[in-house]
């Protein structure tokens, strides 16, 4: 009997929790954002605290400036893409790690960007734009709830069950240790493409050449030592990616060359 309930709670999961992202594109959404969003928070919180005991978050003043500059024009963007970010405490932190290149998002638009890809992949302000357009782009496309929803599906139903017989509420602390692991673990390719999509759009509409994003991704593909940049590890490069973007950009430039004042966010 506890086995057919299991499938039964499974099945029913299921089938009430198909999403539609912004592209479209049909996602499967058992973790709410409201929750995934309440969990990042939590655990944006405690995968910082390492480094600001260490003095390591915001530590270059012009740097700081110039990625809130960019990241301003970003979100203002996004809030027109879905007016219901504006209730979104954005945030993006900088990382001090100049080996590291990497940057990520959570749900609810907490992002960090380490230094290490400022340093390595020596971007233009374009280029910038294309990396912090794509993090929020996964953000916008709730590719967080989508990733810990796709892990309590495989599960085994273990989790379902404990979401229905909590009435449907995740122990914080699990769903915090989820939203943090969402953010290590590799993105699928229909969401990474999906976050080009949407990253190059918001970046041209910005005021961002919609260029940048080819030699964005020549100039990540280059970068050696050790391996391939942890960027490359949890964002996995089709194949075609740059034709893909370069597919995109006839369609963006317009956004890019529209005349006229480009709404600004101010983050806190």
């Amino acid at each position: 009997m506890r086995i057919r309930y299991v499938a039964f709670i499974l099945m029913s999961l299921l089938v009430v929790s198909c999403a539609t992202s912004p592209t479209g594109r049909r996602q499967l959404i058992i973790v709410s954002e409201d929750t995934a969003i309440a969990a990042s928070k939590q655990a944006y919180t405690e995968m910082l605290k390492p480094y600001a005991d260490k003095g390591k978050l915001d530590t270059d003043p012009a740097l700081k400036a110039r990625v809130d500059r960019i990241t301003g024009y970003l979100i203002a963007q996004a809030i027109q893409m879905r007016p219901e970010t504006a209730d979104w405490e954005w945030r993006i932190k900088i990382i001090d790690d100049p080996e590291t290149v990497n940057a990520w998002a959570m749900a609810g638009g907490k992002m960090a960007l380490y230094t290490g890809l400022v340093k390595k992949i020596q971007p233009s302000d374009d280029e910038l734009a294309q990396v912090l357009g794509h993090e929020i782009a996964h953000a916008l496309a709730k590719h967080s709830a989508e990733k810990m929803s796709i892990a309590m599906a495989s599960s085994i139903g273990v989790a379902a069950v404990g979401v229905v017989a909590e009435r449907k509420t995740l122990a914080l602390s699990g769903a915090a240790l989820a939203a943090a692991l969402a953010v290590q673990k590799p993105n699928s390719r229909a969401a990474e493409s999906e976050a080009d999509e949407i990253g190059i759009e918001l970046a041209a509409k910005a005021g961002y050449d919609p260029r940048a994003a080819i030699t964005l991704w020549q100039k990540m593909a280059k970068v050696g030592g050790k391996g391939p940049p942890q960027f490359l590890s949890t964002h996995p490069s089709p194949d075609n990616r740059e034709e893909m973007l370069a597919s995109l950009v006839p369609g963006m430039l317009p956004y890019y060359n529209k005349k006229g004042q480009r709404p600004f966010y101010t983050l806190k």
